[in-house]
């Protein structure tokens, strides 16, 4: 009897193992249903979503250009089945060059471009400026490629020259340590009074006192692609004081004390100059990540070392002319930083446009293809490109627009944003 007990035990022990082993398989088998039905749905829906997000790229071309569209407007695929209107009448403005005579062969080379994709339908003037005379080779080449008015001036000695006032012992100091260090134009003193020129001078010469917009140019540049429109109708009808193609990160290394100076500037002025609510100040001093990729800029200031890159610059004369942008200029100029150091007009221009305008005041002009050595920019519009019968590549690796060392993110995100449709112009 008793081992009959112990039979029967061991058999409902036995019983119930295999119940339980029958349960947790048709759970596994249940799961393993339903896994595969899910991956029967997911790979469904995949392919009908690839399916509906490829249906036409043969008409759009997405596979001829990897990047984002970057450009205004540039999410209307008809743009060839539409009429560029182009109009001959002119704003009150001048393209503006400053020059040196052995530049000849690069100012033609940029000459050449800028008619050829924009001023051979507008015929602007072109404003010549150099600290020597120009020969008259220069001023035969130059006038015989431009399509509109040509004149030329001697800058003065007072608004070229490195001021009485720099301390020479200092001064020389300074270029020695810069040469030292390999820093890019560290021992030039002709760049020094150019830089310096360029960020208070250049729009004090009285010939350009006749004008109220400059387009600067330089030489060896490239405009890479026909204008879809005046850039200073723009200007005007958008009440726009500033316009630019690419923006970058300076090298803190020429600029050590120049926000030290700016921070000055503001604390001696009480912020009355800044509209620190519409204003761009975000767009040089923030330093939080975003996007896939970034820079790690080690700067030793509050300064984030985005700057606008001044060789191709669209400005409003009178912004410069004002009070406010020459007081502040002044402070700067006080400090002797563009002497003992190496400020560039590119960081004390963007700065100030940042500090002294409303970011709606300034524009991204990233219709317009450019470059300058070693960077450039390319519309990357598949149809846009062909409108404007652009000769660059979107995808080449010299298309800063997404670099790492690109701020354009920046001023997406704390700058004037991100437009997708034009301008009126």
């Amino acid at each position: 009897m008793q081992i009959y007990k112990v039979f029967l035990r061991q058999f409902n022990k036995l019983l119930l193992g295999c119940l339980l082993l029958c349960f947790v398989a048709q759970i596994c088998w249940l799961v393993l249903v339903y896994h595969q039905r899910q991956l029967g749905l997911d790979s469904y829906f995949r392919e009908r979503s690839r399916e509906a997000s490829s249906r036409y790229d043969s008409s759009r071309k997405r596979s001829l250009n990897r990047m984002l569209k970057l450009s205004s407007n540039t999410y209307n695929d008809g743009l060839l089945d539409e009429t560029m209107i182009k109009t001959s009448q002119r704003e009150n403005a001048t393209l503006l060059m400053l020059v040196r005579n052995w530049e000849l062969p690069g100012a033609l080379r940029s000459m050449r471009s800028l008619e050829d994709r924009f001023n051979k339908d507008f015929h602007y003037d072109w404003t010549f400026l150099n600290d020597v005379q120009f020969d008259s080779g220069f001023i035969e080449a130059t006038t015989a490629m431009a399509s509109g008015k040509t004149q030329y001036a001697v800058i003065p000695a007072e608004d070229w020259d490195r001021p009485s006032w720099v301390n020479e012992t200092l001064f020389e100091e300074a270029l020695q340590l810069m040469e030292e260090k390999n820093i890019l134009y560290g021992g030039s003193k002709s760049y020094r009074n150019m830089c310096r020129f360029n960020s208070g001078f250049f729009f004090r010469q009285k010939i350009l006192d006749q004008y109220d917009y400059y387009f600067r140019v330089e030489p060896d540049v490239e405009y890479f692609c026909d204008f879809p429109y005046d850039p200073f109708k723009v200007m005007r009808l958008n009440n726009k004081k500033y316009g630019f193609t690419i923006t970058m990160y300076e090298y803190e290394d020429t600029i050590p004390s120049l926000w030290d100076a700016v921070e000055e500037y503001l604390e001696d002025t009480e912020y009355q100059d800044v509209d620190m609510e519409n204003n761009a100040y975000g767009f040089v001093s923030k330093f939080d990540f975003f996007g896939k990729s970034f820079a790690v800029m080690d700067s030793n200031s509050d300064y984030n070392l985005c700057h606008f890159w001044t060789n191709f610059e669209i400005g409003d004369l009178n912004f410069f002319r004002s009070e406010r942008y020459i007081k502040f200029f002044e402070h700067l100029d006080s400090k002797g930083g563009f002497y003992y150091e190496r400020w560039g007009d590119a960081p004390v221009h963007s700065i100030a446009v940042s500090l002294l305008l409303n970011k709606d005041e300034v524009i991204h002009f990233d219709e317009l293809g450019y470059k300058h050595m070693p960077f450039g920019t390319c519309p990357s519009a598949y149809y846009m490109k062909l409108q404007e019968r652009c000769l660059c590549d979107s995808n080449h690796p010299d298309n800063i627009d997404l670099n790492v060392i690109s701020c354009l993110r920046r001023w997406w995100k704390d700058g004037s944003g991100k437009y997708f449709l034009k301008h009126d112009s």
